[in-house]
């Protein structure tokens, strides 16, 4: 948690951008793993709850009455069952002092709230809901129904989010750089490990455990795959072997939801082979050509496009790709080779806001994706860079055997792939190389003390050594 005058300063900004009604922001309760009282652990907290209310206990709600200048946290104080099981906590109304707000009520005051602002017409501002408990919950205090939840959430609140926590503070910086920390010892600690006869989930396990070591949790459940080729590859049982490329896409998030998000992928038995070389140099340009291109007022969308401009080039090259690279990347074409966008906002959640939707999130009016084509339709990024950005820079090449048989059968952008090439690298898997960036006046640069290796050399000579 910050500081008391965070929070206060936090939601009289939001105030003043939202204008009037009242902000309900729904707080996480506890989630059952198999019955009431044994929880998915650890429980995370509503980022935008946190954010706004500091607070992580379940079972809570913030309400700002924009109006009257009112603030109240809403919650029940635990039994005397829960602290023979738990141990005491903090009452509400003690919480409710801790983040500078005035007023603390019961849940079942909630619905007074609700009933009161509804019986005088009064605007009810809530973000979109994607937990069922809380969508219940919305319908019963407001009779909406879960269907329609999303669709009549608040626009102007959740603009009012996405700008808020959009550019981050120095103390997020801060936090963003511990949980950078962690996903360096995570990422180093998977290298030293990776070699032949060794189980994927057996690293993953290991760097999984870092994750809760030091931070709370890992911030998305870990990638680790000698299939790279799947986007989100979870780790299997499977041997670890000699020749081929394992990929590691695995990040934490501190006690207070900063998160941390890299890929590296490397030779299983240290060494890179001329062919995954090939491909790996080529993810790696992209990867910088990234850094050097980011900055205040840049679109991330030309950053995309730039880079999509550079793979298509240097897979001609390969004898991969084909024609007029301009022509290809605006048929698509690059997307058989990376099917998704460079990169997503990021801070307390890995995709930041993702629940307010990646449209309000990551794009405005001059930058809406194309969502009718394969692999535009998944870009998570594309507005105009600001100071305090935080955005990801990852890059990939891919070689999906289901996706090259699709384009080869249907003959799509067939005049700017090489099938016949293409078919060779079907045993291939994929590259992916990624770092968080923070934007910054006059450019951007990564968040962490130490770099975790990704040029090839230092890939090959961080694992000879380690």
């Amino acid at each position: 948690m910050f500081d008391k005058d965070t929070y206060i300063r936090r939601r009289r900004e939001l105030k003043k951008l939202v204008g009037d009604g009242v902000i309900v922001l729904f707080g996480n309760n506890n989630s059952p793993a198999n019955f009431p009282n044994n929880g998915y652990h650890p429980f995370r907290q509503d980022s935008s709850f946190l954010y706004y209310f500091g607070q992580q206990r379940e079972g809570l709600v913030g309400v700002i009455d924009v109006d009257n200048d009112v603030e109240t946290l809403v919650g029940d104080d635990i039994s005397i069952d829960d602290i023979v099981w738990y141990g005491s906590v903090d009452s509400v109304s003690d919480m409710a002092g801790q983040v500078g707000v005035a007023h603390s009520a019961p849940m079942s005051e909630l619905e007074n709230i609700c009933k009161d602002a509804q019986a005088k017409k009064r605007t009810i501002h809530f973000l979109p809901p994607y937990r069922h408990d809380i969508m219940i919950q919305i319908y019963d205090l407001l009779g909406i129904h879960p269907k329609q939840q999303t669709e009549k959430a608040s626009m102007k609140l959740i603009k009012a989010v996405v700008k808020m926590r959009s550019t981050k503070e120095p103390q997020e910086i801060e936090e963003l750089e511990r949980a950078a920390v962690i996903g360096y010892k995570m990422h180093t600690t998977a290298m030293r490990m990776v070699k032949p006869g060794v189980t994927e989930q057996l690293i993953a396990g290991t760097i999984d455990g870092i994750a809760n070591g030091y931070g709370s949790m890992v911030s998305f459940p870990t990638i680790f795959s000698q299939h790279a080729e799947i986007m989100h590859g979870s780790p299997s049982m499977n041997l670890l072997e000699d020749g081929r490329l394992v990929l590691c896409d695995a990040g934490a998030e501190t006690v207070n939801h900063y998160c941390s998000d890299n890929t590296r992928t490397m030779p299983v038995n240290g060494k890179f082979t001329q062919r995954q070389l090939e491909i790996y140099t080529i993810v790696e340009e992209c990867h910088d050509l990234a850094l050097s291109l980011s900055k205040p007022g840049v679109r991330y969308w030309d950053v995309h496009f730039a880079v999509c401009r550079h793979m298509t080039d240097r897979l001609k090259e390969l004898g991969l790709m084909k024609g007029d690279t301009e022509e290809a990347v605006r048929a698509g074409a690059h997307a058989m080779f990376l099917v998704h966008g460079l990169g997503h906002m990021m801070g307390m959640d890995v995709h930041d806001m993702e629940n307010l939707n990646q449209i309000n999130v990551g794009f405005d009016e001059e930058t809406r994706p194309n969502l009718e084509q394969f692999g535009t339709n998944c870009l998570r990024m594309g507005r105009r860079l600001e100071e305090g950005f935080v955005v990801t820079d990852e890059p990939g090449i891919y070689f999906i055997p289901a996706l090259i048989d699709d384009w080869k059968a249907k003959g799509h952008c067939k005049e700017f792939i090489n099938f016949d090439k293409l078919e060779t690298y079907k045993d291939f898997g994929g590259v992916r190389i990624e770092d968080d960036i923070l934007v910054t006046k006059d450019g951007c640069r990564f968040l962490g003390k130490e770099r975790i290796p990704y040029h090839p050399k230092d890939v090959e000579e961080f694992m000879s050594k380690n």
